[in-house]
């Protein structure tokens, strides 16, 4: 079987102290934020799962219809001997790509989550025992060093995650990412499109009450790592379309007045009657406006593709 490599990049310590920043950074602002990766422990991670098989929820339907009518295409542009997946999770997707690379020697998953890591090498190396896998523990948002691996190299991020991250922040992400690659290297990017306000609220506030039960669950995993008394039925979950950035903001609203002690963080938190607590945005995009962010980057859009109804798109970048 070939070999599996695992680096972790990130203190083991990690996770428990970007938590603490984060929520004594969001819960002492105005107005408070959480970011969303801390939706995502077993539990919101099989909720996200659940969402993503919603009527409602199309983004994972259509970057899967895109990958698999487009894997050929995006093989023989990118040449990939290499493929990086940022935030790789369970690899799922990415099969799709790693089907249509028949000249795929190496496969770089990256993520906080050494548990997701090890379980999705196991399985593809079960089915690829000649793909070599070099798994980094790592946080994509900050700056990563990649393992010597053969050119020319695929860096992929999926999902439409970048969404996650405001324009400042997405800026930055570019240009780190744009630093690791080097002539013949290459970036596909998911990116959800701007549509119908309709559409695009109903992703986010299903009828069955899932992404709700979702949001919630950030207030849950506070409580358990940081010893705070948040009640998630004293919230209403709620997801707004901002025309004017062009994005979903997902929020949780205070019922009433209340007060939440974080003994972790010796911080008391109080929230008025119908304040909202950001948790989430999700920036939806247009192909120039995309090819606008790439070009300040030093990034050139080389090709795009949309799923049949024009929702989702992959595109693939090169460095200028």
């Amino acid at each position: 079987m070939s070999p599996f490599l695992l680096t972790r990049t990130l203190p083991v310590d990690a996770t428990d102290a970007a938590l603490r920043a984060d929520v004594l950074h969001g819960l002492t602002r105005h107005p408070k934020t959480l970011p969303p990766k801390w939706f995502y422990d077993a539990h919101g991670s099989e909720l996200f799962e659940e969402i993503t098989r919603l009527p409602e929820y199309y983004p994972t339907r259509a970057e899967r219809e895109i990958l698999v009518a487009r894997a050929p295409e995006i093989a023989a542009a990118s040449g990939a001997k290499t493929l990086i997946e940022l935030g790789s999770g369970s690899s799922e997707k990415t099969r799709h790509l790693l089907d249509a690379l028949p000249g795929l020697h190496s496969y770089v998953p990256v993520d906080v989550s050494e548990s997701a890591l090890r379980g999705a090498a196991e399985a593809l190396l079960v089915e690829r025992p000649d793909l070599s896998v070099h798994a980094l523990i790592a946080d994509f948002t900050g700056e990563l060093v990649l393992p010597d691996t053969p050119g020319p190299r695929l860096v992929a991020f999926l999902g439409g995650t970048i969404g996650n991250l405001l324009p400042d922040e997405r800026a930055v992400f570019l240009k780190s990412v744009r630093s690791l690659l080097s002539p013949g290297d290459a970036l596909l990017l998911g990116t959800d499109l701007v549509k119908d306000e309709e559409v695009l609220v109903a992703a986010y506030d299903d009828a069955a009450g899932v992404t709700a039960a979702f949001n919630k669950n950030v207030l849950t995993v506070v409580d358990r790592e940081l010893g705070a008394d948040f009640d998630p039925a004293d919230f209403d979950h709620v997801a707004l379309w901002d025309r004017r950035q062009e994005w979903i903001e997902m929020r949780l609203r205070a019922r009433r007045a209340l007060t939440v002690k974080i003994p972790a963080l010796d911080l008391v938190v109080p929230f008025e009657a119908g304040e909202g607590l950001r948790t989430e945005v999700s920036a939806k995009f247009r192909k120039e406006g995309i090819r606008g962010e790439h070009a300040t980057a030093g990034l050139r859009l080389t090709q795009w593709w949309t799923d049949s109804a024009d929702r989702f798109a992959l595109s693939l970048a090169t460095a200028v």
